[in-house]
This record gives C-alpha cells, structure tokens and sequence, in this order.
C-alpha cells in the first residue's frame, strides 16, 4: 500500500469520479441545471491534462500509484468546488494548485511515517515510472528525486506542464525571479549528478 491518502480511487474517468464525488459521504454540491454541463466540463479537462497531470505529480512523489490518487482526489475536489468557481476557466489552475498540494501531502504524511518508524512503501523510481514521465533514462529520475521538493515542483510544471515562469510563481506562490533562479540551479545540479553518474 502507498501513503497516498484515501482509498485508491482508480477510477477510468472523469465521469467516474465524478459519480464517486456524488455518492461519497460529501455532497458534491454540483448544481441541478449544470450538472452535465459540469460534467463535460471535467470531463473534457480529464482527456485532455489528466495523463499530464499524473506525470507531474508522479515525478513529485515517485510512484504511479500514488501519483493517481492525489491527481483523482484533485478531480474530486474539483467536481465537489466547481460551483464555487466564478470563472470555470480556473478549474485548470485549481487542478495544478490541488495536484502540488496533495503530492505535499503525501510527502508529510511519508516524512510522520518515518518518525513513527513505519516505513512507507518506498518511492518506485522504476522503469515504467521512466517511461511514464517521459525520461530517457532511470538515472535521470533518480537525480530528479534528490533535488529539493521547491526545484522538483518546478522542474515538474516548467517542463511537464509546459508552464511559463509566471504561471509557475502564481501557482507555487513565489516570485518569478525565484522560480527562474531555483530552475537554474536545479539544471546544473541534475548536469552535474548525472554526469558522474555516466
């Protein structure tokens, strides 16, 4: 098992998630006329940055378990807030936002683990995590993994996410000068690292 919060939701879409969102023990809140509209709307976000979405959070927490559940739980905050949105060209911003957070979570919660002496299922920086985050190699994953979770972030959403400097300071809430200064030092941390490893 992973320390990835509730439940392993494994759902197959967004559809999916959204009839788990409605049938849990927390009302999903989304309103009587717009609820297909909603739903399209989720839907269409899911096709379209879902597998993204995973990636990034995947090369946050290191294995593709755990990397489904903070970006389905993302998806079900989403359908359960969405009519809170005033602007519903948000909800993508709001699932970055949602997807960093829960992978910081998932870090908390390994790090309580660890201080209890409860070995979390450890990270799986494996082959098929390679392939999944687009990597050329596991040693490049592996140097990844040992950057500090600021430069990890926004290697994840500069590179994976395709996130201009600016998007990528709004959503961690730091200055563009740091986002573009901690990228820069993680660049030439990762050449260095992997360059003694080959």
């Amino acid at each position: 098992m992973t320390e990835a919060g509730p439940g392993h939701h494994r759902y197959g879409s967004a559809v999916e998630v959204a009839d788990a969102a409605e049938h849990s023990s927390e009302p999903a809140h989304l309103p009587g006329s717009g609820a297909s509209l909603d739903r399209q709307l989720i839907s269409e976000i899911y096709r379209e940055h879902g597998l993204d979405l995973v990636r990034v959070a995947l090369l946050l927490v290191g294995d593709k378990a755990t990397a489904e559940d903070v970006v389905q739980d993302a998806f079900i905050g989403l359908v359960r807030g969405l009519h809170r949105l005033a602007d519903t060209d948000k909800a993508l911003a709001y699932l970055h936002v949602s997807v960093i957070n829960g992978c910081r979570s998932v870090h908390r919660t390994r790090r309580r683990a660890s201080l209890r002496r409860i070995q979390p299922e450890p990270a799986v920086w494996s082959a098929e995590s390679a392939v999944m985050a687009r990597e050329d190699s596991r040693l490049a994953l592996q140097a990844v993994s040992r950057l500090p979770a600021r430069a990890r972030e926004i290697l994840a959403l500069r590179y994976y996410l395709d996130m201009p400097d600016q998007e990528i300071a709004a959503v961690l809430k730091v200055s563009r000068g740091t986002v573009s200064s901690t990228a820069s030092r993680a660049l030439a941390s990762l050449a260095q690292v992997l360059r003694e490893q080959l």
